[in-house]
């Protein structure tokens, strides 16, 4: 019956927590395709937040920042790997769109994090945030890209 109940547990979200935030960290550190790796990131977001939110609690800001700052990492590599994709990014959003949606909860999450932190230590984490604001404003060029009209009366042929 024991046995049940932990197999129980270990199928809820979140419930495992640091085996399942190291199983999709692994997960993602052996992706090779930038597509299926940036969805392996979406995915890893919420673990990610989750333990640092853990460690802050802790009182461990110095762990919670690293772990934030690998996070920022993860994400400007992917974001890198992605870029030669860029050109068929607006038709085929596999990925792209994913990681955007993973990036915009966390900054949700930052924003959080940011409220409940002293002041003298909101400088680092900010940095973070930024850079992570900076990842989703590419992210959503790439997504969208503007179109320049044309002018009008203009014909593009004479």
């Amino acid at each position: 019956m024991a046995s049940l109940t932990l197999a129980g547990l270990c199928s809820i979200p979140g419930a495992a927590g640091p085996d399942r935030l190291t199983q999709l960290q692994s997960t993602y550190d052996h992706e090779t395709d930038p597509v299926h790796k940036a969805k392996d990131l979406a995915k890893l977001e919420p673990e990610q937040f989750a333990s640092v939110r853990q460690q802050l609690g802790d009182g461990n800001d110095v762990e919670g920042l690293a772990e934030l700052e690998h996070f920022r990492d993860e994400v400007a590599a992917t974001l890198t790997a992605l870029h030669p994709l860029a050109a068929k990014a607006e038709s085929h959003p596999d990925g792209f769109k994913e990681l955007q949606i993973a990036l915009r909860e966390a900054l949700r999450q930052m924003d959080a994090i940011l409220v409940d932190l002293p002041l003298d230590k909101r400088p680092w984490f900010r940095a973070v945030r930024y850079d992570l604001q900076n990842d989703q404003n590419t992210l959503l060029d790439i997504l969208f890209p503007r179109r320049l009209a044309k002018p009008p009366g203009k014909d593009p042929s004479s």
